[in-house]
C-alpha cells in the first residue's frame, strides 16, 4: 500500500494564523491516518506579484521554483485558506498563479497534474470563513485539481484551539478529521 505524501499549507502569513494552526491540526490527523505530510508556511516564500514581464526578465523566482517542486513531489494537498472579503487571500492567489507557470523543461501545470485537494477554513466570524473556499475550489479545479466535496470550516477561530494548538469543539474536531481522513483514503485508493 502507497503512502499518502500530502502538501499542507495555509493561504495565509500572519504569525497568529488561525489557518495556520488548522492546517497543522489537520495535518495531523493526516499522518495519523497512515500520510506523509510536509507542512509550509507560504510566509516563508515570499514571491513578487505574479508580473509577465518580471518572469521574462527575471525568470521564475527561487522561491517558486521551490513551492512548484514541493506541490509536484506530493501526491494532495490541505488547505486551510482564509477568508478576504468573501474570497481567498491574495497570498493563495498569487502562489497558486506562480506555481502554474511554465518553464522551459516542464509542463505549466506540474505541480498540479493529478493532484488532490482538501480544502478547510478557519475565522473568528459564525461562518468560519466557508465563503472563501468556493472561489479556491474553482482556482484548483481550473488547474486540474480533483478539489473533494467536503470541506471543513471552524468559526470562532479566536477560541478554536488550545495551547498545543488542538481544536477545542468537538464538531469542529470531527468535520476536519472526516475531510482529511476522506483526502487519506481518496489519495490510497486512486493511487
Amino acid at each position: 500500500m502507497t503512502t499518502p505524501r500530502i502538501l499542507a499549507f495555509s493561504g495565509s502569513a500572519r504569525r497568529e494564523s488561525y489557518n495556520q494552526r488548522l492546517v497543522e491540526c489537520a495535518a495531523r490527523v493526516a499522518e495519523n491516518a497512515g500520510a506523509e505530510v510536509t507542512v509550509i508556511n507560504l510566509g516563508e516564500l515570499p514571491l513578487p506579484l505574479m508580473n509577465q514581464d518580471l518572469e521574462r526578465e527575471q525568470g521564475q523566482p527561487e522561491n517558486a521554483a521551490k513551492l512548484k517542486a514541493l506541490m509536484a513531489g506530493h501526491d494532495a494537498f490541505l488547505i486551510a485558506s482564509p477568508e478576504y472579503n468573501s474570497s481567498l487571500t491574495p497570498l493563495l492567489k498569487n502562489a497558486l498563479d506562480w506555481a502554474s507557470r511554465k518553464t522551459a523543461d516542464e509542463s505549466a501545470l506540474i505541480a498540479y497534474e493529478g493532484k488532490i485537494a482538501t480544502l478547510v477554513s478557519a475565522s473568528p466570524g459564525k461562518l468560519g470563513g466557508v465563503r472563501g473556499l468556493p472561489h479556491l475550489r474553482q482556482v484548483l479545479n481550473n488547474l486540474g485539481v480533483l478539489v473533494l466535496p467536503g470541506q471543513a470550516s471552524v468559526s470562532g477561530a479566536s477560541r478554536a484551539f488550545d495551547g498545543a494548538g488542538e481544536l477545542v469543539n468537538e464538531q469542529d474536531i470531527v468535520r476536519v478529521d472526516a475531510v482529511v481522513s476522506a483526502l487519506v483514503e481518496t489519495v490510497r485508493t486512486l493511487r
